[in-house]
């Protein structure tokens, strides 16, 4: 039988000693090439100083005042019947001055997408242009059909804004949605109306295609 030697485990743990000590020189000499250099730059107070100089009356002279601000108009007469010997005359005050200012002219501006999906209107709006999708002919050809509902944001001068998908039945380029989409596009509203006035608003409707 062959006799077993055993190693003492200090002569094993000094025979990598010097192995492990190397390759931890090595990782450290790594480290130290690819992390980045650092660079400490001094802060440089700057102090500015504001010197206020008086303006000379020559110049004063040359600068114009502003422009005075043009006020309404206002005529205030009173006209109430007192009790007495006799009436004094009634004087009419001027307080404020004409104005170029129309206040029945309301200029109203509408951005696409912008409008609120909560607005309140009586009357609804009603579609005075309509135009037919077209239909895909892979679609057919594939019986596809069905319904695509849009949200369909109508402007204050009828024009359709932005439209949403909210029921889909077929998405991507030269889909029924986008068929949808476009038709929808070129339709013309007479526009919802709120106290008499047209309003920007939301509507959701179906568009059908059908095969028959």
């Amino acid at each position: 039988m062959k006799e077993q030697t055993y190693k003492d485990w200090k002569d094993v743990a000094s025979s990598h000693l010097e192995k492990c000590t190397s390759l931890a020189i090595l990782i450290l000499l790594f480290a130290f090439l690819v992390s980045p250099k650092l660079e400490v730059k001094t802060y440089h107070a700057e102090i500015k100083i504001i010197e206020a100089i008086d303006i000379p009356p020559e110049i004063r002279e040359k600068i114009k005042p502003p422009e005075a601000t043009v006020k309404p108009q206002i005529e205030i007469v009173i006209d109430d019947d007192f009790e007495g010997e006799e009436d004094e005359d009634i004087e009419t005050i001027d307080t404020i001055e004409t104005t170029s200012l129309d206040m029945e002219k309301i200029i109203e501006t509408t951005q696409i997408g912008k409008t609120s999906k909560f607005v309140i209107y009586e009357d609804a709006p009603v579609p005075i242009k309509q135009v037919k999708p077209i239909y895909p002919a892979f679609a057919k050809i594939a019986g596809i059909e069905g319904q695509v509902y849009l949200e369909v944001e109508v402007l204050i001068d009828g024009s359709v804004g932005a439209i949403e998908v909210r029921k889909s039945l077929m998405a991507g380029p030269g889909g029924l949605d986008e068929a949808a989409v476009t038709a929808v596009k070129q339709w013309k509203y007479s526009p919802a109306k709120s106290n008499g006035k047209p309003v920007a608003v939301w509507i959701t409707f179906p568009v059908s295609f059908s095969l028959n």
